[in-house]
């Protein structure tokens, strides 16, 4: 069984045409080989969405609440409708053809299609996850950085997609190498007003007490996928959770802090803009057994 998958959509959306009308609902294709075409708007730019799924034990995580996201993101957009079921097909049979493994990962892409084509280009992709272990026990250092928006974005100005989960990867990755030159691991943006939001592929959960929070709802922020699960994991033990508008310097004195994602699952924050922070490895290791073994 191959160690890397590639499913093609024939169709990724019912609101266009299909690539081929006698085709099947998707394909498999060899990964190592070229399927883009120079011309689509994905690569040209960025103009399209996407998800990533862990699976565990041969099951997705969150799968029906990565689908709604994803169509969430090409509204924002105004991309043609995912046809989720299809979506979801192709998914659960690149996840069956993908060799065994402890995690793994799926990659679903929708972009915007050829210009002036008018189908959407879409693929799923499978492969084993990488081994995330250093951050998940050890944690990570995190510098905070100014996103440049305001923490109401998503109301005054909506043309700028924040929350939406776009291919516009470019700033993501610049503010990693950012954090790097500063001797630190990853990042959490901050509005220009000076509210914490979230991680480049994170969100942000922290604990006061017996009440686990995360940055409110309408903040331009994506909504986290890992981090419900780990409410709903929060509530089982008896902690009461909610939505918080923070500044860093209340992130700081918090009890404990997680930056979550879907595939690193949860990385206790251990330094903050060069201090530290309290880690408690009892907890991070309750929640990574509880999200590894959670799926749906």
């Amino acid at each position: 069984m191959p160690l890397h998958v590639l499913a093609i959509l024939n169709q990724p959306s019912a609101d266009a045409a299909p690539h081929d009308p006698d085709a099947p609902a998707f394909t498999f294709a060899d990964p190592s080989q070229p399927h883009l075409s120079v011309m689509d708007l994905g690569a040209t730019r960025g103009d399209g969405i996407f998800e990533s799924i862990s699976v565990g034990s041969g099951r997705a995580q969150a799968l029906e609440h990565h689908l709604r996201r994803f169509a969430s993101s090409a509204a924002k957009l105004e991309l043609p409708a995912p046809d989720l079921d299809v979506w979801r097909e192709a998914i659960l049979a690149a996840i069956v053809e993908l060799e065994p493994g402890a995690e793994s990962w799926v990659k679903t892409v929708l972009t915007r299609g050829v210009e002036g084509d008018g189908r959407p280009t879409g693929w799923v992709y499978a492969a084993h996850t990488a081994d995330f272990s250093a951050a998940r026990t050890e944690g990570v250092r995190v510098v905070t950085l100014d996103r440049g928006y305001r923490h109401d974005v998503e109301q005054t100005s909506p043309w700028l997609l924040a929350g939406a989960k776009t291919l516009s990867y470019a700033v993501n990755r610049a503010v990693l190498r950012e954090a790097h030159r500063r001797d630190a691991d990853d990042v959490i943006f901050v509005s220009s007003d000076g509210y914490v939001l979230e991680g480049p592929t994170s969100s942000v959960v922290f604990r006061r007490g017996n009440t686990l929070l995360t940055p409110g709802t309408g903040l331009g922020i994506l909504d986290g996928t890992t981090q419900a699960n780990i409410f709903r994991f929060a509530e089982t033990l008896g902690l009461e959770t909610g939505f918080e508008l923070v500044t860093p310097d209340e992130l700081r004195a918090a009890d404990a802090a997680w930056l979550v994602s879907s595939v690193r699952l949860a990385a206790p924050v251990r330094e903050l803009d060069g201090l530290p922070l309290a880690v408690d490895s009892e907890f991070t290791a309750a929640l990574n057994d509880y999200l590894l073994a959670l799926r749906d």
